[in-house]
C-alpha cells in the first residue's frame, strides 16, 4: 500500500433518496442528510452501496449522487467513501475515475458480479484495474460473500493484494465469520477493517475491530458508539443488553422480508427522513 488512509470509526452507508411520486433522485435532501449524521457523531458517509441500490441506478445518476454528497461531505466536513462497482468493467473504471476527480476519500468496489473471481489472484487483477484507474485514492474491497457469490479468504487477499495493489488500503468485510475477520486484523497495521454486519457488532469489537460500515447507523449510532466505550471499560454485560436490543429491533424491522425495503421503510414512515420508497422492483 502506497496511499495512507487515516479514518477510524463509523461510517453510515447512506439511503439514496427519491422522490415519493416520481423514484427521480431527490438530490435537495442530500444536504440535510448529511448534517443530520453530522449531529449524531457519524463522520463518515459510503455512497452507492447496497443500502444505496446502487444496481438500480445508472451510471449518471450514481455520478449525480456522489457529486452532491461530495458537496455536502465538504461542508460537512465529512470522509466520503463511495461504492463503484456492481456495474460493467468501462463503467466501474469510469465511476472510478469520476470519485477520484471529486477528491472523495476513499473508494469501495464489489468483485465483478457476473464473471466471479474464482481465485485471490484473479481478485487483485479485477482490482489492479480500478486502481489504475484512480492512482490517488484510497480503495477498499467490498467483500459481501452472501451477495456477491464471491468468498474468497479475505486474509489471504490482503496479505497477496498489498504487495500488488498500490492503493489498497483494507476492506469492508460483510461476513459473519469473526474468526476470518480477526486473521483479517492481524495481516498489516495499516489497512483498515470496516465491519459491515450490524448484528454481530460487540464481538467483532471484542476480536479488535475499530471501524464499522452497516445500515443501522442511519438510525442508531449511539447505540454502538455505547458498545464500544463499554466494551473498552469491561462493562461487557451492559454491552450485551445493547446489542441484544439492537438485534431484535432488527429482527422486528426485517420481519422476514428484504433487508433494503425494510430499512429504508423504517426510516422513511418510522422515523419520517424523506428517503422515499425504494426502487425494488417487488415489495415485501
Amino acid at each position: 500500500m502506497v496511499l495512507k488512509y487515516n479514518f477510524k470509526g463509523l461510517i453510515a452507508p447512506v439511503f439514496t433518496p427519491y422522490n415519493a411520486s416520481s423514484e427521480d433522485l431527490n438530490l435537495e435532501y442530500i444536504p440535510k442528510y448529511a448534517e443530520y449524521l453530522k449531529t449524531k457523531n457519524v463522520f463518515g458517509v459510503l455512497v452507492n452501496g447496497t443500502t444505496g441500490e446502487h444496481v438500480l441506478m445508472n451510471t449518471s445518476e450514481r455520478k449525480t449522487i456522489t457529486q452532491t454528497w461530495a458537496k455536502a461531505a465538504k461542508q460537512f466536513n465529512l470522509n466520503l467513501m463511495v461504492q463503484v462497482g456492481g456495474a460493467s468493467l468501462p463503467d466501474v473504471l469510469d465511476m472510478a475515475k469520476h470519485a477520484e476527480s471529486l477528491n472523495v476519500s476513499s473508494i469501495l468496489c464489489l468483485p465483478d458480479l457476473f464473471f466471479k473471481p474464482r481465485t485471490v489472484q484473479e481478485l487483485i487483477h479485477y482490482l489492479k484495474l480500478v486502481s489504475n484507474a484512480a492512482p490517488n485514492t484510497p480503495l477498499f474491497y467490498y467483500h459481501i460473500p452472501a451477495f456477491s457469490g464471491v468468498n474468497l479468504s479475505m486474509s489471504e487477499f490482503l496479505k497477496a493484494g498489498g504487495n500488488e495493489i498500490k492503493t489498497l488500503s483494507g476492506i469492508k468485510y460483510t461476513c459473519n465469520d469473526l474468526d476470518e475477520g480477526a486473521r483479517c486484523l492481524k495481516v498489516d497495521d495499516d489497512y483498515t477493517i470496516f465491519l459491515g454486519a450490524d448484528t454481530i457488532y460487540l464481538g467483532a469489537v471484542a476480536q479488535g475491530f475499530d471501524s464499522a460500515i452497516m445500515t443501522t447507523l442511519n438510525f442508531w449510532p449511539e447505540d454502538f458508539q455505547s458498545i464500544s466505550s463499554l466494551i473498552k471499560e469491561g462493562r461487557i454485560e451492559e454491552a450485551k443488553s445493547i446489542q441484544s436490543r439492537i438485534n431484535k429491533k432488527i429482527e422486528n424491522i426485517l420481519a422476514g422480508g428484504n433487508w433494503v425495503v425494510k430499512m429504508k421503510n423504517y426510516m422513511l414512515h418510522t422515523l419520517g427522513f424523506p428517503v422515499g420508497p425504494s426502487r425494488i422492483v417487488w415489495q415485501d
